[in-house]
């Protein structure tokens, strides 16, 4: 079978979307999918607004199509909402072919953020984007319920993964810092509420690895704070198992996949209760949510760092590669007649 998958977030881009799509693309490809990508580094590219990091693609419905046509797929994905996937939306519906979607990002959080564009717009908009599709794809059955209740249909769990081979224990002795250490990872942007972590009074060190536009100011506000910008692979991996405690202050994240990670090295996570860390860690007891967020750390610093282990253990890129593909829909008749039972057998 042929999947194309089209998304605004992909290399270089930092973030979790991104990894989800690079992630899950070789785990497709293992049971025998043949996968093709629309994604920005083939078109001019635009710097995002707040995003500096992010390339937005100047296209049209007309030159997706072409790309469509050519690559003849027997399934169409789309990942994001941004110009590839509203062009390929549109493109989709005029040539009458059937594309599935997720919704990985509270895009109406953000923008009331940063633009103070109403919540209730911009979920208008995202539901014309995603009703148009055969399935939409969310990361947990929380945000499922939640977005149901605004009105969105057909929706999907398509889990991420990890690679808990690479995310494993390490020893704590990578960083020589005062104890307790208190870790965050992830950009560091104001959607990520930061500052309610940073401003606590609390022992030990705080450390945040990431890099974003709030990283000059926050630098500069909390000098006592380790900046440790972008780490990636086996010493980001090093970092979390360091770490006495993940802090994952954000309000906004839809799932946090970083929330895994650090539970993958034996590192239990301290968030607020919200969406994002409660779709993660369910009912695992490996993280301590609390609308204090001194008190959540408090806690998951008793929490067992083998019962964080274990939880995330549950959670692999295959799986979320498998659960990718029982959710696609025929982009035609012509696919249709083209099953996907035996690939999900092997």
């Amino acid at each position: 079978m042929r999947l194309l998958i089209v998304s605004d977030a992909w290399k270089p881009q930092v973030n979790g979307v991104s990894r989800l799509v690079t992630s899950v693309i070789p785990e497709l490809e293992k049971l025998g999918v043949e996968v093709s990508t629309i994604t920005p580094d083939m078109f001019r590219t635009i710097v995002c607004p707040q995003y500096p990091e992010i390339r937005l693609a100047v296209t049209r419905p007309r030159t997706i199509g072409r790309y469509i046509e050519a690559r003849k797929p027997d399934f169409i994905h789309v990942v994001t909402e941004g110009p590839l996937g509203i062009n390929a939306r549109i493109y989709c519906r005029a040539a009458k072919l059937s594309f599935t979607s997720a919704l990985r990002t509270r895009h109406p959080e953000y923008l009331k953020l940063y633009l103070n564009i109403p919540v209730a717009l911009t979920y208008r908009l995202m539901k014309w984007f995603h009703n148009a599709a055969e399935r939409t794809m969310v990361s947990s059955e929380i945000l499922a319920n939640e977005l149901s209740e605004r009105g969105f249909s057909h929706l999907w769990l398509w889990p991420p993964g990890i690679d808990v081979n690479l995310f494993r224990p390490y020893t704590e002795a990578f960083l020589d810092y005062p104890r307790p250490i208190l870790l965050y990872v992830g950009r560091v942007a104001v959607e990520k509420n930061i500052e309610a972590f940073l401003r606590l009074d609390t022992q030990g060190t705080k450390v945040v690895v990431g890099d974003g536009p709030q990283l000059a100011a926050l630098r500069a506000t909390y000098p006592e704070a380790v900046f440790a910008g972008v780490r990636s692979g086996e010493e980001l991996a090093r970092y979390y198992s360091a770490a006495d405690v993940l802090v994952f202050p954000s309000k906004t994240d839809t799932f946090g996949l970083v929330t895994l990670e650090a539970l993958a090295c034996g590192t239990p996570v301290a968030a607020f209760n919200e969406l994002g860390p409660r779709a993660a860690v369910g009912a695992s007891g490996a993280a301590c949510l609390d609308e204090d967020l001194d008190a959540a750390i408090q806690g998951a610093m008793k929490i067992p760092r083998e019962r964080c282990r274990t939880h995330a253990l549950k959670f692999s890129w295959a799986n979320s590669a498998r659960s990718l593909l029982t959710g696609l829909a025929p982009c035609n008749a012509t696919a249709a007649g083209r099953p996907l039972n035996a690939m999900l057998a092997g």
